[in-house]
């Protein structure tokens, strides 16, 4: 069964000792899309649940069963479209954004723009010397060659990227840089004691984890961690762009402080909550944080035993490593884009294939998945051996490993999907800010703890920058 493979995969590649597979339920096809998105999703958040319940039967738990249902995790990948307010709709940011979309130049190419954050929406016009349209924004594109496009765009440190085939990407610099590379990368980066942590009713009670991240794969990380138990602090600058659907999409289970790093104060404030720290995630581009003395040889230094999770979109290493990124520019770069559309083409007849997404935020929850799967591997692997970690993911290695997973044969592809079916008993409601907020929940079944979110998203901002326990039993022997 391929989710059973692909979890025995991320077993093996995080030097774990075989951990028992969940019970998987169903099977892809479930997407419109020849791509096991499904499989992939059910065998990364198998993985981390296998991990957290070993880490559980090490505190002094018992063992326990564990399931997940396919069409659940597929329905995961687009967890931010089953909110509602007092039962209302929200809509989708940036969906009617003309600079966030595939768009073709004058070379024949196709591109993939994304101006979404309000600031990078008028640079990105300014750049095109487009008005607010999609006409215009399209009249403009189509003077450009793809690639010059491309790369003036990631000089001003703006997101887009050249719609490649998979063969174009395998030769391009930065596909040879991640080739090889696989979707959970884990280091060990420095010697620490064997973590010992006291009796706990959920697997990560008592792991505190501190989340800078952002849209969309960093937080899922912590999302899925606070499902487990664990006590995640969000942190972010107040004057940095957000999207408020996203953030109650991701917000489950969290707390939330402002800090902002460009004021020495603040920098303090992280550093003392880094030193009382088991797991600090990044997401944001690579170097950003670095330029403020949060690394993971610093953190490895100031808090002997932490992990640091690196999420970023191209990887850490080539000549894309420091460039901004979102999940459709991972589908497009990679040629994800590419083959959906060839799939799309052939199913309608088409003589002129244009590239298309997987319609699931697929690259963005999956890397969100992996790296909670990482984050508690590297848990495990402390407990049982010490050290301080280093886990890196990408959406550009998980749109590689969702490659490496082989395609589906059209003719099985359903033509439609409508995520909500079958799914009541998952679908969750809360109050926050006053009104009420309809959810998807976690969609592992574990026997004996079973994943929940313990507090609603919180207001942003609403918390004070410390830890809510700091019991000694939770510290390094």
């Amino acid at each position: 069964m391929a989710p059973r493979k692909a979890f025995e995969n991320l077993n093996r590649i995080t030097g774990l000792a075989p951990l028992s597979a969940p019970a998987f339920v169903g099977a892809d096809p479930i997407v419109p899309t020849p791509f096991h998105v499904a499989e992939a999703a059910a065998a990364s958040l198998g993985f981390s649940a296998s991990t957290a319940a070993e880490i559980w039967r090490l505190r002094g738990g018992e063992r326990q069963d564990i399931a997940i249902d396919l069409n659940a995790a597929a329905a995961s990948l687009v967890s931010f479209s089953f909110l509602r307010r007092d039962g209302h709709r929200f809509k989708r940011p940036a969906a009617d954004a003309p600079t966030v979309g595939l768009y073709r130049c004058g070379d024949g190419r196709w591109i993939h723009l994304h101006g979404g954050f309000p600031s990078q929406y008028t640079r990105m016009l300014d750049l095109l010397n487009a008005q607010d349209t999609r006409e215009s924004v399209a009249h403009a594109t189509a003077k450009w060659n793809a690639f010059a496009l491309e790369e003036a765009i990631a000089y001003l440190n703006f997101c887009g990227a050249v719609v490649r085939t998979p063969e174009e990407w395998n030769e391009s610099p930065q596909g040879r840089a991640l080739a090889n590379t696989p979707p959970i990368v884990l280091k060990k980066i420095g010697d620490a004691p064997p973590l010992r942590l006291g009796d706990a009713r959920n697997p990560l009670g008592g792991v505190r984890i501190l989340d800078l991240t952002r849209v969309l794969a960093g937080p899922t990380c912590g999302r899925t961690l606070a499902s487990y138990g664990a006590d995640v602090l969000h942190v972010r600058a107040e004057r940095l762009d957000t999207i408020e659907m996203f953030d109650l999409d991701t917000g489950q289970g969290k707390r939330s402080t402002f800090l902002d790093l460009i004021k020495p104060a603040d920098a303090e404030t992280l550093r003392r909550l880094v030193r009382d720290a088991h797991v600090f995630v990044d997401s944001y581009r690579p170097g950003a944080l670095a330029r403020h003395g949060f690394t993971p040889a610093a953190l490895a230094h100031i808090a002997r035993g932490i992990t640091y999770v690196s999420v970023s979109c191209y990887g850490s290493e080539g000549p894309w490593a420091e460039r901004r990124g979102w999940e459709q520019l991972a589908q497009s770069a990679t040629g994800i884009a590419h083959e959906q559309g060839a799939f799309s083409a052939s199913r309608k007849g088409s003589r002129d294939p244009q590239p298309e997404l997987i319609p699931a935020a697929a690259c963005d929850y999956i890397t969100g998945y992996l790296a909670a799967a990482g984050a508690a591997a590297a848990l495990l692997r402390r407990i049982r051996e010490g050290g301080s970690w280093h886990v890196q993911v990408s959406l550009c290695a998980t749109a590689q490993w969702l490659q490496s997973l082989g395609k589906i044969p059209a003719a099985q592809i359903p033509d439609a999907w409508s995520p909500g079916e079958g799914l009541d008993h998952t679908l969750k409601s809360c109050q926050t800010s006053g009104v009420r907020l309809d959810f998807l929940g976690p969609i592992v079944q574990m026997s004996k703890t079973q994943p929940a979110w313990r507090c609603p998203p919180p207001v942003p901002g609403s918390d004070a920058a410390r830890w809510t326990d700091l019991r000694e039993d939770m510290h390094a022997a």
